[in-house]
């Protein structure tokens, strides 16, 4: 039995051990969620005869994106749950709890269950996610360099889930049954589970409740709040359910309300800021700043995310899979990505270095303009591969990995430059809410994503890459001009002093 000097001395890496327990919850967590994502729109709109539920593109593409969308919108909630009723450390547990609940779930030959469960994969992610995140930079109270390293550790271990998800998942759910394949992620999030409560003592106090939050009086009124909560939760949840599977409810028009209802809080929430909030002139300008990267951002991520939705439906329907007598499983190539961020982001770190080091390194407008650029180079040359594959002759998969590879490198422009912006850019005060809000246009995008790929019911697929090309590029163009004012200029002006101080 390990004694508490055994857990204070522990080391993984040179790191705190407790980080060994985050990055394989993590890792089983983000397997899961890749392995369902993978194979989402594929088992919905697969015929009955085949096991899926022979939904229409549109109608599946809209569930997508409130899938998708939902699990960073509810990261909100889940930080409150953690914050006020359960603690982090609790919270990372029981929303590992419902997540496995919810893939097992999918396993039913129900559609209602579906549905409901669901529901259940999103919020449980949506209290499991951002709070493993937060304990991790509680292990390093030191904060500096270790602590990067950390964090790098475990973003490597998102990576490693999001590769291993959908060959794993996804080939149990092609080449058997798509609802083992779900099963299998609910079984792989149970692996986590079992690893977290066997070596959470060496997160030693990381994730415990607040002292503040643990007086007599604080508790009781959390948990009278908690418990109306859970009770209007459970019976949102089933009353959600049903009128989705009884069709009382149509999801596209659920997906677009929920799009405008976004896009309208962020607004409403800046305008409140900037006339409303008390800030001073620089303060103004950084929020300014923050809000155009939220907008730019969305387009970037409604681009980004087709990978789930309509160039996973043409890696299924339009590409060559044939290997040998074998065809290989078309939600493969969701985990290319994952690599090529494993194999190339050490390298975008060493690049911004080296022209830093020059005084060449990009500003944070050209880096985001580049990686929108990128992307829209990446579906151009799947208009090409597009235009020239029929069913007759699929189109080669060294397309779809080429593309991958552009996305990647706009993602690595873009994600966690967006990210420490942020935290630079907005005043001390506001920090958690402007990353609360950056998440929000992560969301957006991911919605517009899935009604996007809907699209394909109705669109040739060069068309509608067509149309993400454009869009990407005229974004890619506008961001600079946008932001060429003096009071941008100002405001990232103080991003870089704040950095370097």
């Amino acid at each position: 039995m390990a004694t508490a000097a055994d857990v204070n001395d522990k080391q993984w890496f040179g790191h705190p051990r407790g980080l060994a327990t985050l990055f394989f919850v993590e890792m089983w967590e983000r397997f899961g969620y890749y392995g369902m994502r993978g194979l989402l729109v594929l088992f919905m709109t697969a015929a009955a005869a085949k096991g899926g539920l022979g939904f229409s593109d549109s109608k599946a593409g809209a569930i997508y994106g409130l899938v998708t969308s939902g699990v960073y919108l509810l990261s909100l909630p889940g930080g409150w749950i953690a914050d006020r009723l359960l603690g982090q450390r609790r919270s990372v547990f029981w929303g590992g709890v419902i997540i496995s609940l919810g893939y097992l779930g999918l396993a039913i030959p129900s559609n209602l269950a579906f549905f409901l469960c669901l529901l259940l994969v999103v919020f449980g992610t949506g209290m499991l996610k951002p709070n493993a995140s937060s304990i991790v930079g509680e292990l390093y109270p030191e904060g500096g360099s270790r602590r990067d390293s950390g964090f790098s550790i475990f973003y490597s271990g998102i990576n490693l889930g999001a590769f291993l998800g959908p060959i794993f998942c996804g080939y149990v759910g092609e080449k058997l049954n798509f609802r083992w394949g779900f099963a299998l992620a609910g079984v792989g999030m149970i692996a986590g589970l079992i690893q977290y409560r066997y070596t959470d003592r060496y997160l030693k106090d990381a994730g415990h409740m607040k002292p503040e939050a643990m007086q007599p009086e604080a508790r009781a009124a959390s948990l009278r709040q908690g418990a109306t909560a859970g009770l209007i939760f459970v019976a949102v949840l089933a009353t959600f359910g049903w009128l989705l599977n009884s069709g009382a409810i149509q999801v596209q028009l659920l997906a677009t309300g929920m799009g405008y209802t976004i896009a309208a809080t962020a607004a409403i929430y800046f305008f409140y800021l900037m006339f409303f909030g008390g800030l001073n002139a620089q303060e103004k300008r950084g929020i300014g700043v923050i809000f155009v990267m939220f907008a730019f951002s969305a387009v970037f991520w409604a681009g980004f995310e087709q990978a789930g939705s309509s160039l996973n439906l043409f890696a299924e329907r339009l590409t060559d899979r044939m290997i040998g007598g074998w065809e290989m499983p078309a939600s493969w190539f969701q985990s290319i990505n994952a690599i090529f961020i494993i194999c190339f982001a050490p390298a975008f770190a060493v690049l911004w270095q080296f022209l830093a080091r020059r005084g060449k390194d990009l500003s944070l407008v050209m880096k985001f303009a580049v990686g929108l650029v990128l992307l829209s180079g990446g579906f151009l040359l799947m208009v090409a591969a597009a235009n020239n594959a029929s069913q007759e002759k699929p189109a080669l998969p060294t397309w779809l990995l080429v593309f991958y590879l552009i996305q990647t490198f706009g993602e690595l422009c873009i994600s966690p430059v967006g990210l420490s912006s942020v935290s630079k850019l907005a005043p001390a005060r506001l920090v958690g809410q402007m990353m609360g809000v950056w998440f929000m246009g992560i969301s957006l995008g991911n919605l517009i994503a899935g009604k996007a790929g809907g699209l394909v019911e109705t669109l040739p697929m060069a068309t509608l890459f067509g149309y993400v090309a454009v869009a990407t590029f005229v974004a890619g163009v506008l961001m600079p001009l946008v932001l060429r004012g003096a009071w941008a200029r100002e405001a990232t002006e103080k991003m870089a002093g704040k950095a370097a101080g």
